[in-house]
């Protein structure tokens, strides 16, 4: 219960000013541009979003970012791709955590110890205060695989927005 209770007081004091410390519009365009880039060498989509803390709601069910991940997924429209490639980096920046969801037609190809590493590697820059590197890094591993399983130009041109999308609850 106590451990629920800071997490919630943490959530409820974290605001947007965080996000312009850690994440300023130069960070979110060079995201922008990164995803832009490696999608010009694979046939996938990724999709960054970064929300900035739960609310009290989703706190007092004990949401977990792997389960709002899977709703951002849904309500982003990753999943609808024309080969079943998108992948969603999601950032709970109150938590530090970061979960990929990645669609069927990529997931089955790389699996989930794959994307766990690469979560792995972004929450460590993370730790060491350094956002924008780490999901500069993200986007160019979850890039690597997209290239790995779908090379080559995409055909079906940009289906899902490039620049982060940021979600303040």
């Amino acid at each position: 219960m106590l451990k629920n209770l800071g997490r919630i007081l943490k959530h409820l004091c974290y605001g947007s000013w965080r996000l312009r410390r850690v994440l300023p519009r130069h960070a979110l365009e060079a995201i922008a541009e990164a995803i832009r880039e490696s999608e010009a060498g694979h046939g996938g989509e990724i999709r960054v979003a970064v929300e900035i803390a739960l609310d009290w709601r989703r706190l007092l069910r004990r949401e977990t970012p792997r389960e709002r991940a899977l709703e951002v997924f849904s309500d982003l429209r990753v999943w609808d791709t024309e080969r079943n490639n998108g992948v969603l980096i999601y950032l709970l920046l109150a938590d530090h955590d970061v979960e990929i969801v990645a669609d069927r037609g990529i997931d089955r190809l790389v699996g989930a110890e794959a994307w766990e590493q690469i979560c792995h590697e972004m929450e460590a820059a993370f730790r060491k205060g350094n956002f924008e590197g780490g999901i500069l890094a993200g986007v160019r591993a979850v890039g690597a695989h997209l290239e790995r399983h779908f090379p080559g130009p995409d055909v079906h041109g940009d289906e899902l927005a490039n620049y982060p999308v940021i979600i303040d609850g």
